[in-house]
């Protein structure tokens, strides 16, 4: 089978990256930490369509890329993969991570999607408490939920956790991809002993680890979003390998990154340091990369 994206995707994505170029920089990112959500970027990102909840989902896991590589601090994914396909609305809205029970930008959503003991609910905003919750990306302003009353039962068409396994994957090869990008263009420039950094073979090799782990990642989690797409039985299966690569293609990323930039990697002012944490947190959001390599086994019968 040959897999592309094909010319309608990749044209939409351009425009999503370029929207997200003009409307998302670190300035955006970063005040995110201190709970401004810049509102215009997302608005602009919903007019686009980007939300719609008929989109296919290989079309959502190109628009997530982008997503990573700007870092976008707005809960993108648990809106476009999980609330919205699940109520059947494009919605502002955010749900726990699979795992987890903190909710990405919990108080600032409209709408949230919370597993039950039946299965999930969705709750309006107004329904709930939140508390604030210490996380090490302070963007995704994670917060602990207090339901006041019950939801309203919802039974999604797509199992949330693998859809926010595959969101957060695509989201992860975007991440990767800048910081891979950012350190070539850093070693390009930085010089020592009289040349550029980037001209030394083992800042050669460690980039090429990097790139390379990233590049396995992206059609794994173009191929889990067409199982998605046409009910595949192995879609699960895909999705955790998907989530794996992309959570250990990510992070090889982010460990070359800060090796080759030096001390200055681990300055919290250098712009660096966001999409770095970022990667921290998504890593082991909505299942880690031993976690999916461990569901992988049981669905291959080895364990």
């Amino acid at each position: 089978m040959k897999f592309t994206l094909g010319e309608d995707r990749v044209e939409f994505a351009a425009a999503v990256r370029k929207a997200l170029a003009g409307g998302c920089d670190p300035k955006v990112v970063r005040a995110a930490w201190e709970g401004d959500l810049e509102p215009t970027i997302w608005q602009t990102l919903v007019d686009m369509g980007t939300t719609d909840p008929e989109l296919d989902w290989v079309t959502r896991v190109a628009v997530a890329e982008e997503v990573g590589r700007a870092a976008l601090p707005h809960p993108w994914v648990e809106s476009a993969f999980v609330c919205g396909p699940a109520t059947g609305e494009a919605c502002f809205g955010s749900t726990d991570a699979g795992t987890a029970p903190y909710i990405p930008a919990g108080a600032d959503v409209d709408v949230l999607l919370l597993r039950a003991d039946t299965g999930y609910e969705l709750f309006e905003q107004s329904a709930v408490d939140t508390s604030s919750v210490e996380t090490v990306d302070g963007s995704r302003r994670l917060v602990e939920i207090t339901a006041r009353t019950n939801g309203t039962p919802i039974v999604p068409t797509t199992d949330p956790f693998l859809a926010g396994a595959l969101g957060t994957a695509a989201v992860l090869v975007g991440l990767g991809q800048h910081l891979v990008d950012a350190t070539v263009a850093y070693v390009s420039e930085r010089e020592q002993f009289g040349q550029p950094v980037g001209g030394f073979q083992a800042v050669k090799h460690h980039l090429a680890n990097a790139a390379k782990d990233v590049a396995f990642a992206r059609p794994m989690v173009h191929r889990a979003a067409h199982g998605l797409d046409t009910a595949d039985p192995t879609a699960a299966r895909d999705v955790s390998t998907a989530k794996a690569l992309a959570s250990d293609g990510a992070t090889l990323a982010a460990e070359i990154a800060l090796q080759c930039h030096g001390a200055i990697g681990y300055t919290v002012e250098y712009d660096l340091h966001l999409w770095l944490k970022r990667v921290w947190a998504l890593s082991r959001a909505w299942g880690d990369a031993d976690e999916h390599r461990a569901l992988v086994a049981t669905e291959l019968g080895l364990t």
